[in-house]
């Protein structure tokens, strides 16, 4: 088991942990992108999600990047069930003694991307909102419920993926809903685990180019409604919503808890 803290012995000099951060949907996009983060910094990388064989591509690949990166440690599973966010939690426990950073990030809009199968009217409700709040709500609470126990106290970070969508809705209502469940469970885990020097927090973004979320593309006019939206100018990147997660997870930003933090380029300005 790998294990950190501080030394000992009170006139030992300090060390510097190395930090485990666990990263669901660390295979692609955002979470590709924060993981990539935590990599510059060497830290212990626990990707999760659905895919094995992405997982394993990414952890290669910031392996490459990154010759001083321990192994990541890449685990499958299904976030959306006990016994997926279970067996997650298992797995690092057998190798860590603890969770310094757990960034919720897997989920999507089934809605949008499936279900025709299903008959329209209240059947395909039902379902789009089950699937959303499944993958979106469900997958964030089970991962960080399975590990909070074993966040590093102080000095634990819990950062959820939102959306913009959650602020403004999206036009479906399942999807933002499901999103939109995420800032509450935030506040009142903010308030659970502030006592232990742990905070949480919450990124919203904007429209995100290069991101699975908008693998089938936006029409050139609705891409550019988007940006006109903005006061940037230009769309959002992983790399934008990965360096505010670096900064929320950073030392620095322990008073920072209960928080939404926009990152839209001002598509949607501060409540």
């Amino acid at each position: 088991m790998i294990t950190g803290g501080p030394p000992e012995s009170a006139g030992a000099p300090e060390v510097e942990m190395t930090r485990v951060v666990v990263v669901s949907g660390g295979g692609s996009g955002i979470g590709s992108a924060v993981a990539g983060e935590f990599a510059a910094e060497e830290a212990h990388l626990v990707l999760t999600g659905r895919r094995e064989q992405v997982l394993r591509e990414t952890a290669g690949r910031l392996t490459a990047a990154h010759p001083g990166l321990p192994e990541p440690l890449t685990v499958a599973a299904d976030l959306s069930s006990a016994g997926g966010a279970r067996r997650v939690a298992d797995e690092v426990a057998a190798r860590f003694d603890r969770v310094d950073v757990v960034v919720a990030n897997a989920g999507g809009n089934p809605a949008a991307h499936g279900g025709e199968a299903i008959p329209e009217g209240l059947e395909r409700t039902a379902w789009a909102w089950s699937e959303n709040f499944r993958v979106n709500t469900l997958t964030a609470v089970l991962l960080t419920e399975a590990l909070k126990d074993r966040l590093a106290s102080p000095g634990g970070r819990v950062v959820l993926i939102s959306s913009i969508a959650a602020l403004r809705g999206s036009g479906t209502g399942s999807y933002a809903a499901s999103k939109a469940a995420l800032h509450p469970y935030a506040f009142d885990l903010a308030r659970e685990l502030g006592p232990r020097g742990i905070t949480v927090n919450v990124v919203a973004p904007g429209y995100i180019r290069d991101t699975e979320f908008f693998s089938g593309g936006l029409a050139a006019e609705r891409e550019r409604a988007l940006i006109e939206q903005t006061s940037t100018g230009r769309a959002g990147t992983p790399a934008d919503v990965a360096d505010a997660v670096r900064w929320l997870a950073a030392p620095g930003a322990g008073q920072v808890t209960a928080q939404i933090i926009q990152v839209n380029g001002g598509a949607e300005r501060g409540r």
